[in-house]
């Protein structure tokens, strides 16, 4: 096949040898029969070569993980709606205009949280305070839950340290999202920093989302079910914004 009628996609972010991206894409392809698809991984510690990057194929989409969900904003052409109102781009269109962020992260969490969600899961904690944590406050107060972001450096009025957190605090706060990458293969014994008496605080009242799949269970997740709390992995929230990531990229256009 000639190399012009090849769709080039990929992921940046630093690291990325993990990413579930190119096997969920090349399966998807695989079923559906598309023959000129192709994914590639770019670890980029920063981004002061993206330009080249871009400028060394023709690109038909591309997606961004951590840590430059946010950094890349500033080398975009333009942002969706709701991209520019979290701050924050996982998906990048290449249409005619220039380079366009979009946001599917908010997408994937609201509806992979969707059917764990009960009545009394009005509060939540949202740990961390990157570009997936700005996606989940985003969706999390679209839908009406109060959130209080957590940080190992507060540097915001409005966010509080893992120390500020008491068992009693905890306890009454029935949702929790880990959107750091605090348990992440192959630092699986990792725990976000709570104090061992906080994490007390746990129960059967409590729905527990850590965003990290790979372990799909990780320690936060073993150390809530132990205390009767419900968890959830990120593997389905992941499912679900490549899909409207590929919906983005197609248009709905089936390629062959």
């Amino acid at each position: 096949m000639v190399d012009s009628d090849t769709r080039h996609f990929g992921l940046i972010g630093h690291p990325v040898s993990h990413s579930w991206s190119a096997i969920h894409f090349e399966n998807k392809w695989a079923k559906l029969g598309i023959e000129n698809c192709r994914y590639s991984l770019h670890d980029l510690s920063s981004l002061d070569n993206i330009q080249a990057l871009w400028d060394s194929r023709k690109w038909s989409g591309m997606n961004v993980t951590v840590p430059h969900k946010q950094g890349v904003l500033g080398f975009l052409d333009g942002l969706s709606a709701e991209a520019e109102a979290i701050g924050a781009v996982n998906t990048i269109e290449f249409t005619t205009e220039g380079r366009i962020g979009h946001n599917t992260d908010a997408l994937g969490f609201r509806q992979s949280i969707a059917p764990f969600l009960e009545g009394h899961h009005d509060r939540a904690l949202v740990l961390g305070t990157g570009g997936s944590s700005a996606a989940v406050v985003y969706a999390l107060r679209e839908i009406g839950i109060k959130v209080t972001r957590v940080s190992r450096d507060p540097k915001s009025h409005v966010d509080i340290g893992y120390g500020d957190i008491a068992k009693e605090g905890l306890a009454a706060t029935p949702l929790l999202v880990n959107c750091t990458p605090v348990g992440m293969h192959p630092k699986e014994g990792e725990m976000p920093p709570f104090s061992s008496e906080a994490l007390k605080g746990f129960g059967p009242q409590h729905f527990v989302v850590d965003l990290v799949y790979n372990p799909r269970e990780t320690a936060l997740m073993k150390t809530a079910s132990s205390l009767g709390a419900r968890t959830l992995g990120g593997e389905s929230m992941l499912h679900l914004q490549a899909e409207a990531a590929w919906e983005i990229w197609t248009g709905g256009e089936a390629l062959h």
